[in-house]
């Protein structure tokens, strides 16, 4: 069971908090204890001077008496707590002089000048005339309590004011001082899952600066690796587009000058098969691009104009599938490269070629939203087939000559770009079919 919060501001709040109550805990008590033993000091020094000031007065009224041997008790001028008490014996202990509220009973006998204290008074006494007249005055304990108490509370009652109050300064403080550190987490939670730039760093703490610099030191090794593959990638493609346009014309002359059927049937399947990895190259070179390029424009154009030149020039080749082209009469501005929306264009109409019906109808509509919709005939995909089919090299059906990375390549424009690919078997409204519906990132005067 976790004990400490998770949070680094809850646990330095809690931290200084418990700290800091526990020190005015302990500097109270400390004061408690030497204000006590100060206030002890004061109160044995008047206990003393009250005695030291009563015995001359007491040995003058005894030694003027005209009868000795008396005792005599002092009625009080007015009504009032007595918080001293004294009475005064002659040498045999008898008591010749008390105050009104003395009790005899609670005094000891005498036992010299200086303090004693018992269970519930603190006295001290005193002599004259060579130890004949002796005073003694007490004191309650309790009476010393009480103020003892009275001065603990005040100083513990204004803690239950300040405590809070610090308290909440605390959070305060802590919460100003993990600002830097909060705007670096909002930063770094802001980024999209390819962006791999530096996190600016410069207002953090020192001591959570080294972290801030391995982390950026991270993302730079990260983005120098992904940056290394997609232009391996890249430049691999690329580099075979030559050659493979040289096999692929070698194998058609040879199919064209060899008499043999078998020889111009196998120069046939040499060319398909570099005719695929021609596409291949092409799926490569797209997918860096997908990956690494820049997908965005920094102002909106209109849609329409990719999308009509991108089918147009499929519908110009051998092989070009039956294209209906839908484009809404009024302009889709988007902020989507032109280079990137003719890749999801193309993507997605080579998919729905290769894996529709047969000879069957394409459609290519993109609404006044912005949304892209590619539909086509065909057998129903499967739901576990269909979810995994944004994955790589996965295909639509195990038949298909694919390379599995055409749906792939268009989530990852997707993705990069802000928008959102959505698959659907069969198509909404009928029975059978696929639809692929891509939304573009359009622009408020566009959508």
């Amino acid at each position: 069971m976790r004990l400490r919060p998770a949070s680094l501001q809850a646990r330095l709040g809690l931290s200084l908090g418990l700290v800091l109550t526990l020190l005015w805990i302990l500097a109270a008590t400390v004061t408690a204890v030497i204000v006590r033993g100060e206030m002890d000091e004061v109160f044995d020094s008047a206990l003393r001077e009250t005695a030291e000031r009563i015995l001359p007065l007491a040995v003058t009224d005894i030694v003027g008496r005209e009868e000795q041997g008396i005792t005599q008790r002092l009625a009080p001028i007015r009504a009032h707590d007595e918080f001293f008490t004294y009475i005064v014996r002659d040498a045999a202990g008898r008591i010749l002089l008390q105050s009104h509220a003395a009790d005899p009973a609670m005094f000891p006998p005498y036992e010299g000048p200086g303090f004693r204290q018992t269970a519930t008074h603190r006295f001290y006494s005193d002599a004259a005339l060579q130890g004949t007249i002796r005073i003694t005055v007490a004191e309650p304990l309790a009476h010393r309590t009480k103020v003892a108490r009275e001065i603990r509370m005040g100083l513990g009652l204004p803690l239950l004011i300040l405590l809070p109050l610090a308290l909440a300064a605390i959070i305060f403080a802590v919460r100003f001082s993990l600002d830097p550190l909060r705007r670096f987490r909002t930063k770094l939670e802001a980024r999209g899952a390819r962006d791999l730039s530096q996190v600016p760093a410069d207002d953090l703490p020192t001591e959570i600066t080294p972290l801030a610099t391995t982390l950026n030191s991270l993302l730079a090794r990260l983005r120098e690796a992904f940056e290394a593959e997609r232009s391996f990638a890249a430049n691999a493609a690329h580099e075979l587009r030559t050659p493979l346009a040289g096999a692929i014309a070698q194998a058609q002359r040879l199919r064209s000058e060899t008499e043999d059927r078998a020889a111009a049937q196998r120069a046939t399947e040499i060319e398909e098969t570099l005719k695929r990895l021609t596409r291949r190259t092409e799926r490569l070179m797209q997918l860096a691009r997908a990956e690494g390029g820049r997908l965005l424009s920094d102002t909106a154009h209109d849609a329409r104009a990719a999308l009509r030149i991108t089918v147009e020039d499929m519908a110009r080749s051998p092989q070009s599938p039956d294209l209906a082209l839908d484009l809404p009469e009024t302009p889709v501005l988007s902020t989507i490269d032109p280079d990137a929306l003719g890749i999801v264009c193309r993507n997605l109409v080579e998919n729905a070629v290769r894996h529709g019906a047969a000879h069957g109808e394409v459609g290519v509509c993109l609404t006044p939203g912005g949304d892209l919709i590619v539909s086509n005939a065909g057998p129903v995909v499967e739901p576990d087939r269909l979810a995994r089919l944004t994955e790589r090299f996965q295909r639509g059906a195990q038949k298909s000559d694919g390379s599995g990375l055409g749906l792939y390549i268009v989530a990852a424009i997707a993705n990069r770009t802000g928008s959102r690919l959505t698959l659907a078997s069969p198509r909404p409204g009928a029975a059978d079919g696929f639809e692929a519906r891509f939304q573009l990132p359009t622009t408020p005067s566009g959508a």
